[in-house]
C-alpha cells in the first residue's frame, strides 16, 4: 500500500506499508479523494498546533467501503462515504453533552494520528457517512464545509444581521456560504482582490472589502455605523485575530474559526465596552456533516468551481509546494486515487 508521510517540516516522503488491520468496530475504506486543507499546509510548514512528526496527513476524505464490521448499521461494501475525522472518547464532559467536536481527548485523523494520504484506512464505522447522490469529489469537500457550517451554528445567526467574515480561504468561504443560507448579509474582508471577487460570485457575499482600503471605515459605512453583529475570523493569523475586535458591534459576538500557534491579546476596554461575546469554533459534529450533505445534494452549494487544482496521488508531492503560493490561484486542491 502506498502512503505519503510528512517526516518533518517541509519534507514529504513516499513509503510502502501493509494494509491496515481492522480493530473491532472499524471498517476498511479504500481512499478515493483527498482534499488539501490549510491544516495540512500548516503542518507541512511546521506551524500547526497539536502536531507531532512523522505523520500521514489528510483528513478531508472520501472513499469506498471494502469491509464493514458485523452489525454496522446502514453500511455495506461498495458504499461511497465521507469520513468524520474527529475521533472522540465518548465519555468526557464534552462528549456527554453531545459536543464530541471538542472532546477533552480529541484525536483528529491526519493531525493527532495518521490520516488519509494512503490507499486504505481502517476507520470507526460510526464515523462514516454515506453520500449517495454525491460525487467522490463532493464527498471529500464535506469536512471542509462542515467547519464553516459548525461555526455559523455556533454564532446563532438571525436573518437580517450584518456578518463580517475575515479571510477568504476555503474555511472562510464555507462560513460565508452557510451564513448566506442562514439569511444574513455577508461582508467579506481579505487581502486578495481576486479571491474577494470569487466571494462575491460564489457565496455570494453582499459586500467585499480589501484590507488595504481602510476596512474600518468601509465596514462602518456598509452597516450604517452599527458594525456587524457577528464577526468570524477564519485567517489563522494572530494579528488579524487581535484586530478583529474593532469590527464587532456593541452587543455583538466574535467567532474565532481559524487556529493559530500563538497567544493573542487585545484591548480590554475595546472588548469590555461592547459587552461582546467571544466564541471559539472547533471541528464539526455529525449534525453539521448531515447539513452539508443535504445542502450539496439540494444544489445550495456549488462545488464545481471550488476545486481549482487536481492531481493524482503520485503527483502530489511535486505539486504540494505550489499550493502554498497565493499567485497560483488555488482555492481547493484535490488528490485523486
Amino acid at each position: 500500500m502506498r502512503t505519503i508521510v510528512c517526516e518533518e517540516p517541509n519534507r514529504l516522503v513516499s513509503r510502502e506499508a501493509g494494509l491496515p488491520v481492522r480493530l473491532p468496530g472499524e471498517a476498511l475504506v479504500k481512499i478515493r479523494r483527498i482534499g488539501i486543507c490549510g491544516t495540512d499546509l500548516h503542518a507541512y510548514r511546521g506551524n500547526q498546533p497539536y502536531f507531532e512528526y512523522p505523520r500521514i496527513l489528510g483528513h478531508e476524505l472520501s472513499g469506498e467501503i471494502v469491509e464493514v464490521p458485523e452489525h454496522a448499521e446502514g453500511l455495506q461494501p461498495g458504499d461511497i462515504v465521507t469520513i468524520m475525522p474527529y475521533i472522540e472518547c465518548g465519555s468526557c464532559v464534552a462528549c456527554r453533552a453531545g459536543k464530541t467536536n471538542c472532546c477533552t481527548s480529541m484525536s483528529v485523523l491526519g493531525v493527532h494520528q495518521d490520516g488519509g494520504m494512503r490507499e486504505y484506512m481502517a476507520v470507526p464505522a460510526d464515523h462514516l457517512l454515506k453520500t449517495e447522490g454525491l460525487t467522490l469529489e463532493q464527498s471529500a469537500l464535506i469536512e471542509c464545509f462542515s467547519i464553516g457550517a459548525h461555526a455559523v451554528r455556533r454564532a446563532s445567526l438571525q436573518p437580517g444581521e450584518f456578518v463580517l467574515v475575515i479571510g477568504a480561504g476555503p474555511i472562510g468561504l464555507g462560513v460565508m456560504k452557510f451564513a448566506k443560507l442562514a439569511g444574513v448579509s455577508v461582508i467579506a474582508l481579505d487581502i486578495n482582490e481576486e479571491r474577494l471577487q470569487y466571494c462575491k460570485a460564489w457565496a455570494p457575499a453582499d459586500y467585499v472589502v480589501h484590507a488595504k482600503d481602510d476596512p474600518l471605515q468601509a465596514i462602518r459605512a456598509i452597516t450604517g455605523g452599527d458594525f456587524p453583529t457577528a464577526v468570524f475570523d477564519a485567517t489563522g493569523n494572530a494579528k488579524s485575530m487581535e484586530s478583529a475586535v474593532q469590527y464587532v458591534a456593541h452587543g455583538g459576538r466574535l467567532i474565532y474559526v481559524g487556529l493559530v500557534k500563538a497567544n493573542i491579546s487585545f484591548s480590554d476596554p475595546e472588548f469590555h465596552k461592547r459587552e461582546m461575546s467571544i466564541v471559539s469554533s472547533r471541528n464539526a459534529t455529525r449534525l453539521d456533516f448531515e447539513h452539508v450533505i443535504e445542502s450539496i445534494r439540494g444544489g445550495s452549494v456549488d462545488t464545481d468551481s471550488f476545486v481549482t487544482h487536481r492531481v493524482g496521488f503520485d503527483e502530489m508531492m511535486d505539486a504540494y509546494e505550489t499550493w502554498l503560493k497565493p499567485e497560483t490561484g488555488v482555492i481547493k486542491a484535490m488528490v485523486e486515487l
